[in-house]
């Protein structure tokens, strides 16, 4: 149909269309960004632009409506007009179910002037912001609501649209939040919009490189490398970013780019994420060598793209303090990938949860490779069986997250990693091979030589710095299990006794071993350490002294 190459979701309502399998599309995902309109002379649009101006150049009549505007004619105003139903002191329904019957007895129309053998327009109707005027409410007795979900239906099921000319797009947010008679239907072809590719961020950044001149000075010569960077980050996110650079006649240099990608995503996500590429490293980790060497061989096939035997991910399990997060962390930070730690996506409106993860689905495939941290698994995730009061969103947070984990797709692309001090109230299924593959236990040092060199490091990260004899002298009075975050806690403690002057560095470290209660329970750290070794899928993941204290 067009020469210049196209989104695959785009390629695909093509393919659709023209072969007479749909004329009736709900376009969900990223509808509301700003689009590389790959025309004669490029520029930016909207959506309904795309649309109009790519997709649909040779339709005679695009009719669009939103709740804010209206029923707008977009292009064929003197076609329209000439509908005998249509006068012009009439003003135009603005209610969805009103202007819904309204096109349709348009459609209706033009049909009838195609079989009585007279010239008919092609027509396509363009509705934004489709989930605010049909939401997925499963209890609610409105029968607006119904009435305007059985309009769209029998659109794309009583007739086909294709073949009399005509089209339909439903632009949704997300299809989640759909009523279920559009999100369900089969004669209604669901594609999602993603965010956009490297290839369509770089005619993004070409276009802009004409606004905003001063923004890309010093990249104009490298802007696919620049793109690049940017992934996952949206059009008019990139559009806003250069804008502001030009204006502020700062140009971006190739050390801006970790931070602003961050920054762009973050805000793109409105708070459902936290975006880090991190700068640590395995080597950074104290401890734990069997299980680092394991993940670097992990690593090593990651860079040799050999994702076949890539897991798809990991479960950090052991007691609280251990250090799963930083182990995480480091990984990514080791692997040269970002880490996404998915946040407060839970909310309480019907539809909101399943929506608020689609949107962080949707990025994290528009990230190509990536980590996906999860803390406190087994509360975030949700459970099989519906909570009680939830109105079943645990349960559909669950599947939704399963689907996700366990999609063959995702294998060395997305790396999903799940940490947990209580892996045992994680759902089984949840925790099978094909979505959690590795399962690795951290323990509390066991050994005095382990706990020295994880109390001297995390000492002298904060400047309190001790000799080899005194550490030596130290280590009788070292506790039987010692965590990382235990460690901290009373590193923290003798340099607040250092720095308020009632201690030398030895005798405050003294003071704290000698006079501190565990912060954990041993009973409690010990039951959580049986909990990490009934998880662990390889023997070798667990030391001999840590067999010992617990038999």
């Amino acid at each position: 149909m067009m020469s210049n190459p196209l989104p695959d979701w785009a390629a695909e309502v093509i393919a659709r269309y023209e072969s007479g399998s749909s004329g009736c599309f709900v376009l969900h995902g990223n509808v509301d960004d700003r689009f590389h309109l790959p025309l004669k002379e490029a520029r930016l649009g909207s959506l309904s632009d795309f649309l109009g101006e790519v997709l649909l150049p040779r339709f005679d009549v695009i009719l669009s409506y939103d709740l804010g505007g209206g029923v707008e004619v977009e292009r064929g105003g003197e076609i329209f007009s000439q509908w005998p139903s249509l006068k012009q002191d009439v003003q135009l329904p603005t209610q969805p179910l009103k202007a819904s019957r309204f096109l349709g007895r348009y459609l209706t129309y033009v049909r009838n002037l195609r079989h009585v053998g007279a010239k008919a327009p092609r027509v396509a109707l363009i509705f934004k912001g489709a989930h605010l005027m049909c939401p997925s409410l499963p209890n609610a007795l409105n029968y607006d609501l119904h009435a305007l979900a059985s309009v769209w239906q029998a659109w794309a099921s009583e007739s086909n649209l294709a073949a009399h000319g005509q089209a339909v797009f439903l632009l949704s947010e997300n299809l989640n939040g759909l009523h279920s008679l559009v999100a369900n239907h089969p004669a209604i072809a669901h594609l999602e919009v993603p965010l956009p590719t490297v290839e369509e961020l770089t005619g993004v950044l070409e276009v802009l490189s004409e606004k905003s001149p001063k923004a890309v000075k010093d990249i104009k010569d490298r802007l696919p490398w620049a793109a690049a960077r940017l992934r996952g980050a949206t059009g008019s996110a990139v559009e806003d970013l250069l804008l502001r650079r030009h204006y502020d006649e700062k140009p971006l240099v190739e050390d801006d780019f970790s931070k602003l990608k961050k920054v762009l995503v973050e805000r793109d996500c409105a708070g459902l994420i936290e975006f880090v590429e991190p700068d640590s490293s395995l080597d950074k980790v104290i401890g734990l060598d069997v299980a680092k060497d394991w993940l670097r061989r992990d690593l090593d096939l990651w860079r040799l793209d050999e994702l076949e035997a890539m897991p798809m991910g990991y479960l950090f399990c052991g007691p609280v303090g251990t250090g799963k997060t930083y182990l995480a962390e480091c990984l990514a930070g080791e692997a040269g990938v970002p880490v996404v730690t998915l946040k407060n996506f839970r909310d309480r409106w019907v539809g909101s949860t399943e929506a608020n993860l689609e949107k962080i689905f949707s990025l994290l495939h528009a990230l190509d490779r990536c980590m996906v941290f999860i803390d406190e698994a087994d509360q975030a995730l949700g459970k099989r069986a519906a909570g009680s009061g939830d109105s079943g969103v645990s349960s559909r947070v669950y599947s939704m997250i399963a689907k996700e984990m366990s999609n063959p797709r995702n294998r060395g692309k997305l790396v999903w990693i799940l940490a947990s001090s209580r892996p045992d109230l994680i759902e089984v299924d949840l925790k099978r091979p094909g979505r959690i593959d590795v399962k690795i236990p951290i323990f509390p040092a066991t050994e005095p030589e382990e706990s020295l060199k994880l109390l001297r490091a995390l000492s002298g990260k904060r400047g309190l710095k001790l000799t080899d004899d005194e550490w030596e002298k130290l280590k009788p009075h070292f506790p039987g299990l010692v965590t990382a975050g235990g460690a901290e806690a009373r590193a923290v403690k003798a340099v607040r006794l250092v720095k308020t002057k009632t201690h030398e560095p030895f005798e405050a470290m003294h003071h704290i071993l000698t006079s501190s209660l565990p912060p954990v329970p041993f009973e409690t750290l010990k039951a959580q350490m049986r909990l990490a070794v009934t998880e662990a899928t390889e023997a070798e993941f667990i030391p001999d002294s840590v067999r010992k204290i617990l038999a």
